[in-house]
């Protein structure tokens, strides 16, 4: 078949430009995310916990006015008519709210490679919670990865000289979060609406009380500060929209691998402009957590050309698309 763009059809080119951009949504959102640890210490002499409560105060007013916007609010009534999708959304908003307090945490105590190890790792975890909850059943070579990244933990805690509670906590609290939003089935944009309404009372409260208290930065510093503070809830939402685009538009092999480039950046930040120790002995750990992240992303690639080849046999045999 002649793949050239100009003998496509409109189907196909449709197809084309859609995988276009959800490479380029991925990408955007994955080096937003990795670009963190650059972001948050502008918004100094600001503490973490009022980063954190701004981020949640900022970013709920901009995802109300884009369901106003889609015209999605239809969206999130059958939700806020679900007792269950709504404790699971509270589990989710916890999970996030605790990732994000020790992210920007680490970040400002730089600890930005220990933190770029949690998003390294957080697939791995990921599969491990889907076998102990979701009961599914891992292929021999994600055992090998998981047993890798154990050793590899290991090897850093005496590395560390402790265990490196900064990236397991990222990581668990991570893949927590992505497993409790897989139960909810909520999409992404209701979602957050849903978790950001459940923080905005606390973090409301905490913003008051560091006023009442003298020590809250927002407008009491200067008016690029300010700027800075109201943005970080459109910093929030804009990767989180992007990985949405990205996730309708690619193979989940694709993202899979994207998601490497957030930890990778944080990783080249953390020891070039944090200026963070690397000793010999977590050289070696983190090689081996990339070994592991390399027999990983081996297996799921492998896996997905094993699946879609099977799916086109069957639509040249049967003459029906399997269902997927």
């Amino acid at each position: 078949m002649d793949l050239h763009p100009h003998h496509l059809s409109p189907a196909e080119k449709h197809a084309r430009s859609s995988l276009r951009l959800g490479l380029a949504s991925g990408v955007g959102a994955y080096a937003i995310w990795g670009l963190f640890p650059l972001f948050w210490p502008l918004l100094e002499p600001a503490s973490a916990i009022e980063m954190v409560c701004g981020r949640i105060v900022w970013s709920f007013p901009f995802l109300v006015l884009l369901l106003t916007a889609t015209r999605a609010w239809p969206r999130l009534r059958p939700v806020l008519r679900s007792p269950r999708t709504m404790l699971l959304l509270f589990g989710a908003a916890l999970c996030i709210g605790v990732n994000w307090m020790l992210f920007i945490w680490s970040v400002a105590n730089h600890h930005v490679v220990e933190a770029s190890l949690g998003y390294f790792i957080n697939p791995l975890v990921t599969v491990v919670f889907g076998t102990l909850v979701l009961r599914e059943r891992l292929r021999t070579p994600q055992w090998i990865a998981v047993g890798v990244a154990a050793l590899a933990v290991a090897v850093l805690t005496g590395a560390y000289g402790y265990i490196p509670w900064i990236g397991l906590g990222l990581a668990l609290s991570f893949a927590a979060y992505g497993l409790v939003k897989k139960v909810a089935g909520v999409d992404p944009v209701t979602s957050l609406v849903v978790e950001t309404g459940y923080w905005m009372p606390l973090a409301t409260g905490t913003l008051i009380w560091l006023g009442v208290n003298g020590t809250l930065a927002f407008a009491h510093t200067s008016p690029a500060n300010t700027v800075l503070i109201v943005s970080s809830g459109i910093v929030t939402a804009i990767p989180l929209l992007l990985f949405g685009s990205a996730a309708n538009r690619v193979p989940l092999s694709t993202v899979g691998i994207l998601q490497y480039l957030t930890p990778s950046i944080q990783f080249v930040i953390g020891i070039k402009i944090g200026v963070e120790d690397m000793s010999p002995a977590r050289w070696l750990g983190f090689s081996i957590i990339w070994l592991a992240l390399v027999v990983f992303t081996y297996d799921g690639v492998r896996q997905s050309h094993v699946t879609r080849s099977a799916r086109l046999s069957l639509i040249d045999t049967e003459g029906v698309e399997a269902p997927v």
